[in-house]
Order: C-alpha cells, then structure tokens, then sequence
C-alpha cells in the first residue's frame, strides 16, 4: 500500500521523507550540541561520581559520595556551609534579576520613547561596558566601592556606611558587581520588543477605561513577554553561575557556587567533588531555563 501523499511547500511528498529531510537539516545542530554540551556533561557526570585520591589523584570507584558531601554530609558530621553557598547563590541570582529587570524595563521604554537618532546611540553606551573585559570592569569596581573611594566617602558622610565601614569586600560589592554585568543582557531583549509594541492595543484598552495596571497586563505584558523571558533567562542563568565578579568584589566571605567549582578544580585537587558542584550548578540552569521557557509558553497561550 503507497503511503500517503501530502503537500509540504508546494510539494507532493510523504511524511516519512519530510521526516527524514528535517533530520538531515538538523544534524549539523544536532552534532554541535551533542560535542559541545551533552558530551562534556556526560564526561562530568562520570568525573561527578568518582573519588578523590591521594595527592590529587581520581579514584574511579562510582559512588554518591560526592553528592552527599555537596548536602553536608562528610567525615565530622553534618554542615550545612555547602547548602549555604547553594542558596546564596540562588539568592544572589535571584537578587540580580529582580534589579536588572527593574531596572531595564523602564530603560527600555524610555530609549523607544527617543527620536530614532538617538536610540542607537543609548543603546550602543548601554552595550559597551560589555565590550570591556570582565575582569577589568570588576577591578574597577573595586576602586570605586574601597574605604578611601569618593562613592564611599559620601556615603559615610551622610551616615548610611559607618566610619570605619567599606563596600568592599562583601555581598553589596558582589551585587553591585552583577547587576553591572547582567544589565545590558537584560534590556537588548527588552527593548526590541518594546520597540516592535503595537501601542494601539494600549489606547484600546485607555478608551475602554482600563486603569494603569489593567492597561499593563492586557496591553502591554502580552507583546513584550518573549522579551521579557529572553531577559530573564539571559539573566538569571549566567548569575547562578558567576564566579569572578563574587571571588575578586567578595573575598573569602561570599563564597557562590562558582567560586566552589573554580576551587575544587585550582588549588583544592578535587576534580570529582568539582564536578558535582558543577552538575548540580548545570541542573539547576536548566531547571531554570525550562520553567521560565515553559511559564512564557503558557502566558502567551502556546501549546507544548
């Protein structure tokens, strides 16, 4: 029996032959995420249930050791500074979406609101701190929030830094630090969908007497939403993993699960505990990323 016969660009084919079209067309993308991202989790998967050996060796005996040690559960006892630095850093990530957002989405309505001109411009000074090496613009950072810094010496002097007191090193430091880098990632989604808005939706709903907030979530929040999952997305899962901007502004007292990645992997020796920080750090970006994929999917009405 002939298989059936349908039209798929002005063709006469049949679904297995489509079928089969789309997989050849995605095999290069297919190859790029299998050698850049499912390998080398899987490769840290395996790294993640071995042991640490003598003098920094691996011991390729598979157990969950390394996972209960990330819960807190070691040699002497239960500690909770693992669990700590877990929600620290989600608290730290979740603290720099909420600002950036914040931030940005007023920013972006604003620099739409400009003569054409001048929105390239604004937008060009709000991508080029990113063209500056990170590590650079953290170092500067560090001058500016020091104890001896102008920014610092007017906060004390109006009394909301005490005398003695410094912004640098701590969690404002590191949160100044990544609000700064996460920012432009935050309003480029934001302000191009601002700016392809349909504003006669808002005057529909203003001469239908809807109030600010019902203007907002009716006219508005609709059509920027994928810029808005964009944003957050391009926000809080670089934030969950950042490590310079904690380890150079934080010191030894603000310690985020990068910085305990890069540790294990430097001066700890501990490839396999490293490698377990790092996959719980992967899960829960793709944890992430999922949910706020599947909570815009949902909003804007499309199907999974």
């Amino acid at each position: 029996m002939a298989a059936p016969q349908l039209i798929h660009e002005g063709q006469a084919t049949t679904r297995a032959r489509v079928i089969r079209s789309g997989l050849f067309l995605s095999l290069p993308g297919l190859g790029w995420l299998s050698a850049f991202l499912a390998l080398p989790c899987a490769a840290l998967a395996v790294l993640a249930l071995a042991r640490r050996g003598g003098y920094g060796a691996i011991d390729w005996t598979l157990s969950f050791d390394n996972f209960r040690r990330l819960l807190g559960f070691g040699l002497f006892g239960w500690s909770s500074d693992n669990l700590l630095i877990l929600a620290r850093s989600a608290s730290f990530a979740a603290v720099t979406t909420a600002l950036c957002l914040g931030i940005a989405l007023p920013m972006a309505f604003w620099i739409v609101d400009r003569p054409k001109r001048s929105r390239m411009v604004l937008m060009s000074l709000v991508i080029a701190p990113s063209c500056i090496n990170l590590v650079i613009r953290t170092y500067a950072w560090m001058l500016l929030l020091g104890s001896q810094s102008v920014p610092v010496r007017m906060l004390r002097f109006i009394g909301l830094v005490g005398p003695d007191a410094s912004l640098y090193p701590g969690a404002v430091a590191v949160q100044i630090g990544m609000l700064s880098c996460m920012l432009p990632f935050t309003v480029l989604p934001l302000f191009a969908s601002v700016e392809r808005m349909d504003w006669s939706l808002v005057e529909a709903a203003r001469d239908l007497y809807a109030g600010s907030w019902r203007t907002f979530r009716h006219g508005i929040l609709p059509q920027i939403l994928p810029g808005l999952v964009a944003a957050l997305v391009m926000t809080a899962v670089p934030s969950l993993g950042m490590f310079v901007v904690s380890d150079l502004l934080g010191g030894a007292r603000t310690m985020l699960v990068g910085n305990l990645v890069q540790q294990q992997f430097g001066s700890a020796s501990d490839w396999p505990f490293g490698a377990m920080a790092g996959l719980v750090l992967v899960a829960g970006s793709l944890v992430s990323l999922l949910a706020l994929v599947r909570w815009g999917s949902e909003s804007v009405g499309v199907k999974r």
